[in-house]
């Protein structure tokens, strides 16, 4: 229960909703309990004494309360569902925004299909948690301890007799909720398999199409799906126990009571009415109990998911900014120092990636990076703005170690244009613009000029309203490259990033941009990580990397 406890500030600002809905709840208990007193009444003083007045004034007066409590139970509904869809609404926004302070090694470790599964499937679990503790799981245990003190006040001998079976019920109870728990945990840990493997597929068909594995991609699918499968079946299997047990000690008290309670009406220690209302009050406090027991596996959900968002929220972003951090001011030139840079995959756990990199780039100068497959290239330039930490040296910029900037001022002066080219679903202009909103459509248009992209922008049937799906399939890898490469200019940043980001554009295009960002501003700072001759031939400075160490200059 920590950890829902954990999560009670998101419940917090519906207070008066909450305590408004279990108000109502206590309403209707109240009113339910009455219900066999009154059946006590119409026994012993209507039908007994053979008085039809008591009969039917009671009988209204039942029928009233049945309708209030109807009402009142309505009205709980509507503020629990409320409270319930308030609370998933701030989850999801919350779960939102923290993930969006995670760097990349964060998002290595919480995988994409992990997370998904956090903000939907646990949100919705924790959402109906909290709905159900505000209607049934309150009105449960206030049931029972009210029919409780009705049963003593009704027969105390009775009541004692049925306190074993009331202990052994709520130990039965305590058992399943306890075993439960741990195994809905396994349950999400296969739904966030199952997650991850749709994603992957879906967002990868292209390729799995291309190599022909859809075989090979369905039994995989199948294989996390089963396991998922049962697991579920499992739980369900095991909380199929728990009905079938108190139904048997449910019917044994019912037993016990007509049993005892017969003798006692023979021996005129009590009336047929309090056998009766007795009765009632037994059912109310143990089906109550049945209903807990029910509930059990959605508050075994509901604690399981909470941890799960918890863990969540509870991930400290490995990039964050310093208390003392200043600003990226905008008249500083922008020179890069690598200062005997180390770096490391999954911080000193993981392999060496880079080694004593040492590297000087002076203002407005364009520095190429080449360098086989896995040599360093692209994790180098991801240290700049700091997606990555290095795990020993330090970066300067102008002579201040990275570290002391914020984070988000060095990020906006930095264009980056990364291998994998996403597009957002949206308009071609809202994609361009992305980078700085609010841009107008003259700034746009002369960003997609200098990625050589106006031309095919203005062919479309809608020029630049015209629609992107998702991930960009209705273009070309050559146009998205151009698109990415004109949301990366746009602001106008003091550094610019590309990592093999005209791989999929012809030569003479490619020289085209290069002269047209040399012309936009030639204060650029400028980054290429680059596979072919022609894209590093205008540079001022080429870096060869070999496994993580720079060899040539």
């Amino acid at each position: 229960m920590n950890a829902v406890f954990k999560l009670k500030n998101f419940i917090t600002p519906y207070w008066k909703r909450s305590i408004g809905a279990l108000f109502l709840l206590a309403a209707v208990v109240v009113m339910d309990l009455s219900i066999p007193w009154l059946i006590r009444r119409i026994i012993d003083h209507g039908i007994t004494e053979h008085n039809q007045g008591v009969v039917i004034h009671t009988a209204l007066i039942m029928l009233g309360m049945s309708m209030l409590s109807a009402l009142f139970a309505i009205g709980n509904n509507m503020l629990s569902v409320q409270v319930g869809e308030g609370v998933a609404r701030d989850l999801r926004d919350s779960l939102f925004v923290k993930i969006q302070s995670f760097s990349f090694g964060n998002l290595d470790k919480l995988k994409t299909g992990q997370l998904i599964v956090r903000l939907t499937s646990d949100v919705n679990a924790f959402k109906t948690l909290t709905q159900i503790t505000l209607r049934i799981g309150t009105r449960a245990p206030l049931l029972m301890i009210g029919s409780l003190i009705l049963m003593f006040d009704t027969s105390k001998s009775l009541a004692l007799t049925m306190l074993p079976v009331l202990i052994v019920t709520s130990i039965i109870i305590t058992f399943f909720i306890f075993k439960t728990e741990p195994l809905y945990k396994i349950v999400q840990q296969k739904l966030d398999r199952l997650n991850t493997v749709l994603q992957e597929n879906i967002s990868g068909v292209r390729v799995v199409k291309a190599f022909v594995r859809s075989f090979f991609e369905s039994k995989r699918f199948e294989a996390a799906n089963t396991e998922f499968t049962d697991e579920s079946v499992k739980v369900m299997q095991f909380m199929s126990l728990m009905i079938p047990s108190l139904t048997i000690l449910v019917n044994v008290g019912v037993v016990i009571v007509v049993w005892l309670g017969g003798i006692h009406v023979i021996n005129g220690e009590m009336s047929v009415g309090q056998i009766v209302a007795f009765i009632n009050y037994l059912l109310t406090t143990m089906i109550p109990l049945i209903m807990m027991t029910m509930l059990a596996n959605v508050w075994a959900s509901g604690i399981a998911s909470a941890k799960r968002i918890n863990e969540v929220f509870d991930s400290v972003p490995e990039i964050q900014d310093q208390k003392d951090a200043i600003e990226f001011s905008d008249d500083m030139p922008g020179r890069i120092v690598f200062n005997n840079v180390s770096f490391r995959y999954n911080g000193n756990g993981g392999e060496s990636v880079l080694d004593g990199v040492n590297l000087v780039i002076e203002p407005g100068q364009t520095v190429a990076i080449l360098g086989a497959t896995g040599s360093g290239k692209t994790t180098l330039i991801n240290l700049v703005p700091r997606f990555y930490d290095a795990v020993s040296g330090s970066i300067t910029i102008d002579n201040i170690d990275i570290h002391r900037f914020k984070n988000d001022s060095i990020l906006s002066q930095i264009g980056i244009v990364p291998q994998e080219n996403i597009l957002f679903s949206g308009s071609v202009k809202e994609n361009i613009s992305y980078g700085k909103a609010g841009a107008g459509i003259e700034e746009v248009i002369d960003a997609a000029k200098t990625a050589q992209a106006d031309d095919f922008i203005s062919a479309l049937p809608d020029g630049y309203d015209t629609h992107v799906v998702q991930r960009g399939s209705n273009f070309s890898g050559g146009q998205k490259q151009r698109i990415a490469i004109a949301r990366a200019v746009l602001p106008n940043p003091k550094i610019l990033i590309f990592d093999d980001s005209t791989s999929a554009v012809d030569v003479e295009t490619e020289t085209k941009i290069q002269d047209a960002l040399e012309s936009r501003n030639k204060n650029h700072t400028v980054l290429i990580v680059a596979q072919r001759i022609s894209t590093v031939l205008k540079a001022d400075k080429i870096v060869v990397l070999d496994k993580g160490k720079i060899c040539a200059e």
